[in-house]
């Protein structure tokens, strides 16, 4: 069984990626997180394989707390998600 972090600060979009990756991919585990803090307490909790990761969200961005996750977990796979054309 996979166990998938959704990090995203937005809600609706949080519900409507779980609702895709559960069709795809019914007996994944997933979780979600609306901001830093929280996302680092669901990966020490769960330590899932796979993060989908917001870039601007309240307090921490997407970028320092895939760093800070990384430092610890390197087996962890973070894939990046964003609507803003940034450079980060």
């Amino acid at each position: 069984m996979i166990d998938i972090l959704i990090v995203e600060d937005n809600a609706e979009f949080r519900e409507m990626l779980k609702v895709i990756l559960q069709s795809g991919f019914p007996f994944a585990r997933i979780s979600e997180a609306g901001e830093g803090n929280a996302a680092l307490r669901e990966v020490k909790r769960r330590k899932p394989d796979l993060i989908f990761m917001d870039i601007r969200m309240p307090g921490k961005s997407g970028i320092v707390l895939t760093g800070e996750i990384k430092k610890r977990h390197l087996d962890i796979v973070v894939i990046v998600l964003t609507q803003h054309d940034t450079p980060e």
